[in-house]
């Protein structure tokens, strides 16, 4: 069921899951045409771009659009009688007498932004099934609430989830400059060095390069913007050249859950599972959690599949899960997120362990720090970060972007981004943290107003909504709860 969940990618792509799931995709026209050619990895300072050896190991994989690859599996799913309802949002989990999830309901349409009814009203509706499978994406949420409710972390002592937040610009460059399977990340400038994070830089078919950067959403400074971090890595010597001269075609942004291992809550709930990336089920140091995402629905649908024939029961998914591949990879990669709550230097040298010589056999697990909302410093530990203003070739403002993101609310519906108590923006948030959210929003949704009486007031322009979902996870007091909008609002993604 998804509750509002957008496509954003232009991964490197493994084809793992898909080999399993659709042994002759070659032959079958699918939009993955672009074998990785190359593998760079850099450290960059201010000025210099260090090459360093590439922890990724990109052999075998293609550079893709996920948002084309999901629209062509949603036709081969509806070829095999899968019925699929773009436009629907899943808002509400249904429960029987004996508290098992029987259902979802989907919103309902055509309410005014003042909660009434409006001409086009329709009222939303229920799908109930035998078993309900959970794949909204990261922090999904339906799926967060479903884990609250079962206490689903700590069924297996799961560590929170941590996530960060990847901003992304699809481009058309000069054919001169294309590289077609070109792949590059970097680590280091311009983020500090106690704030994890890095860039890619993929180049796809038809000149389109998709480039954008990742910051972890536990970082400390509250001056800090993932925006401007992203506008201002774009200026690096190394990366403007490329982009000169080229033409930004569209802008995203996505959340990515970050915990993996040790943030994996127990998936199997009464009356259902979760899958994909509302698990958890990325692998960091690759960047990469689709093929893991599609296996582990996989897994779920057999165990489903004999649920419905009297066979076993959803547990089977579970024994299944740390079986597979899908466990192995990410029990390999556990330590790699956690070694950067040391900084930057040690990070790297504790990976580099990890990776190039133990190979994810360390006899030790590292722990996950605070939470991202926790981890935000108050402002009088941190000086002010002074962006350099958009040049319009490579950077740009908010406005600009917002509109290459073909985001579309539509104005008259009630606000899906709510606060849990309105008066704590302007008694915590401000004065504490000099109103982060205005900065942590890669939309400018939130933004302090001066009103009559010359307070400022938080204001959210949920129009603006990427479906990000930042907000939800970053704000200090945990204030802000992201809710599905209504039917197709949201982003428009085509080539991301």
């Amino acid at each position: 069921m998804s509750a509002g969940a957008h496509i954003l990618s232009g991964n490197v792509f493994e084809p793992r899951a898909l080999d399993e799931l659709l042994p002759n995709w070659k032959q079958e026209e699918a939009p993955i045409t672009v074998p990785v050619s190359s593998d760079k990895f850099w450290m960059l300072t201010e000025k210099r771009a260090i090459p360093l050896p590439s922890p990724f190991d990109n052999r075998g994989n293609f550079v893709i659009s996920l948002s084309q690859l999901v629209r062509w599996m949603g036709m081969k799913a509806e070829e095999l009688g899968v019925e699929i309802y773009p436009g629907f949002a899943a808002s509400e989990i249904l429960y029987d007498a004996e508290d098992k999830v029987v259902g979802i309901a989907t919103n309902d349409m055509g309410v005014a932004k003042d909660g009434s009814k409006r001409e086009n009203f329709q009222r939303g509706v229920e799908l109930k099934g035998n078993i309900t499978l959970f794949a909204e994406g990261c922090r999904g949420s339906l799926s967060e609430k479903v884990i609250k409710r079962y206490n689903l972390r700590e069924k297996v002592k799961a560590q929170h989830q941590t996530y960060a937040l990847g901003i992304k610009e699809v481009w058309e460059v000069d054919e001169a400059k294309h590289e077609p399977g070109s792949v590059l990340h970097t680590i280091g400038w311009p983020l500090d060095n106690m704030t994890y994070g890095g860039s890619f830089l993929y180049h796809m078919n038809d000149r389109l390069v998709s480039i954008g950067l990742v910051v972890a959403l536990n970082y400390h400074n509250p001056f800090l913007s993932p925006y401007d971090e992203f506008q201002k890595f774009k200026q690096h010597p190394a990366i403007k050249p490329l982009l000169e001269g080229g033409t930004v075609l569209q802008y995203g942004a996505r959340t990515l859950n970050e915990g993996g291992f040790q943030s994996i809550p127990y998936p199997i709930f009464p009356g259902g599972a979760i899958i994909g990336c509302s698990a958890g089920f990325l692998n960091v140091p690759k960047i990469k959690g689709s093929h893991t995402a599609m296996k582990s629905g996989m897994l779920a649908a057999e165990a489903a599949f004999g649920v419905l024939n009297g066979g076993s029961d959803m547990n089977i998914y579970w024994d299944n899960l740390k079986k597979s591949w899908v466990w192995e990879e990410l029990y390999r990669a556990r330590n790699y997120r956690p070694a950067f709550e040391y900084g930057l230097y040690p990070g790297l040298a504790l990976s580099a362990v990890e990776h190039f010589v133990l190979k994810g056999r360390s006899p030790l697990t590292l722990k996950h720090g605070k939470p991202d909302h926790e981890s935000t410093h108050v402002i009088e530990l941190h000086s002010p970060i002074q962006y350099p203003k958009p040049d319009n070739v490579v950077s740009f403002d908010v406005p600009t972007s917002l509109y290459r993101s073909n985001t579309n609310h539509e104005h008259d519906q009630p606000p899906h981004l709510r606060l849990r108590d309105p008066k704590i923006p302007e008694l915590v948030n401000l004065p504490y943290y000099d109103g982060p959210e205005t900065r942590y929003c890669p939309a400018r949704v939130y933004e302090y107003v001066t009103n009559e009486e010359g307070q400022q007031k938080l204001q959210i322009n949920a129009q603006n909504c990427l479906h990000c979902k930042a907000c939800d996870i970053k704000d200090p007091k945990q204030n802000i709860e992201w809710t599905v909008p209504e039917g197709r609002g949201g982003p428009g993604y085509t080539v991301m």
